[in-house]
């Protein structure tokens, strides 16, 4: 059973905390804490200083940049770094295809991608979603023919999250259309985006950002040596790839963080003669944002425990879903805050607002996302009743 820190990791947490506030860049961590966009080299840079002191990857494998800590210490390094506003090691390397290589890839591309991935010196994409495979994404269509050496991949990839930074992708293609299971015949690829072939289009979201893209593949040639452990295997490294998403997905320090954040605002906000934090309907709000956030960084810890033997919670599911839920109802708390100053993002000199204001909405319409990524939220509840409530 995973404990409440003690002594010793307490101190293991201040250590962090040291390191996280004195050796990060302290612009990039108030980009963080304002909600801004990051520039892609200041991630660049960060990860690279996190790699180079071991605190990029350390769920990995110890040989490949990994740490030989608890499940707890674990926890405690990511709640520390979302406290400090760090930005987190990109979940693309360091949460999805770096431990599917660790796990299944071939020595030649464990050592010829993990080191670059640790550091983010390989920045990936996920190809995963297509138009008509979502969550259902057993439908994908995307095709991978072998010819020679190489296989010949055609087709199209959607909401591929940063994918205009990326230098590779790692894709699932169907490798066997005649697989009497359509799990069956999906195999995990490897593929460099400067291939002849390939396009990258951005899409438009709603906040008004390009956060992600569409991916389209026009008989791209990959050598057949990128291919993640065994032909028409994919299915169950993208399952693995999954269950290691989801670890940190309630992100319960970042929403304590920027509930912290918005009482600070409400405080600074007039309303009458008053402020806002005098509201009795905001404070009712407040305190229940901070009862839902220790209920769920109580079950974080219980998930924790439970999966400390390597085995995935069934209550990781409940941490995606609760945690969803929980950071859309403080960005809906930063906006209701801003009000009418939060609205008018172009241009912003139609109206007087500080730029916490200014930028409430974009962050409201953007975590709208959250419910759907990493699995819906209806899927969530599924898995629930399936495996929690044996329903």
């Amino acid at each position: 059973m995973v404990q409440a820190p003690d002594g010793a990791d307490a101190r293991f947490a201040a250590g962090l905390r040291e390191f996280f506030t004195t050796e990060i860049d302290p612009q990039v961590r108030a980009q963080v804490a304002a909600g801004r966009s990051v520039d892609p080299q200041d991630l660049r840079r960060t990860q690279a200083t996190l790699a180079d002191a071991g605190l990029a990857v350390p769920a990995w494998p110890v040989r490949w940049g990994g740490r030989d800590w608890t499940a707890l210490q674990r926890h405690l390094w990511l709640a520390e770094l979302q406290t400090a506003c760090v930005p987190e090691p990109l979940p693309f390397n360091a949460g999805m295809v770096g431990p599917v290589i660790a796990q299944f890839g071939s020595e030649e591309l464990k050592e010829r991608f993990l080191p670059a991935t640790a550091r983010l010196d390989i920045w990936w994409a996920q190809g995963f979603s297509e138009p008509d495979a979502g969550s259902d994404l057993a439908s994908l269509t995307t095709t991978a023919v072998r010819d020679g050496a190489d296989y010949v991949v055609t087709g199209q990839k959607t909401w591929t999250t940063l994918g205009q930074h990326a230098d590779w992708i790692f894709a699932l293609v169907r490798t066997d259309p005649q697989a009497p299971r359509r799990q069956a015949g999906i195999s995990f690829l490897l593929i460099d985006l400067d291939s002849p072939g390939v396009t990258v289009r951005p899409i438009e979201l709603i906040d008004g950002g390009r956060e992600v893209n569409e991916v389209f593949f026009d008989q791209v040639r990959v050598p057949a040596e990128n291919l993640v452990g065994e032909e028409n295997a994919g299915w169950s490294y993208a399952k693995f790839l999954l269950g290691n998403e989801r670890v940190g997905i309630a992100r319960v320090a970042a929403s304590q963080m920027r509930l912290a954040r918005a009482i600070g605002h409400a405080g600074a906000t007039p309303w009458h003669d008053r402020t806002r934090l005098d509201d009795p309907l905001i404070r009712a709000r407040i305190a229940e944002l901070r009862n839902d956030l220790l209920a769920l960084e109580t079950t974080q810890l219980r998930v924790v425990a439970d999966s400390a033997d390597g085995r995935p919670s069934p209550a990781s599911s409940v941490l995606k879903l609760r945690g969803s839920e929980l950071q859309q109802a403080v960005t809906e708390l930063e906006l209701d805050l801003a009000g009418a100053t939060g609205l008018p993002a172009d241009p912003p000199a139609l109206v007087q607002t500080e730029e916490w204001a200014g930028l409430a909405a974009m962050r409201y319409l953007n975590h709208r996302k959250v419910s759907i990524y990493s699995g819906s939220n209806e899927i969530q509840r599924t898995i629930i009743a399936g495996t929690i409530l044996g329903l």
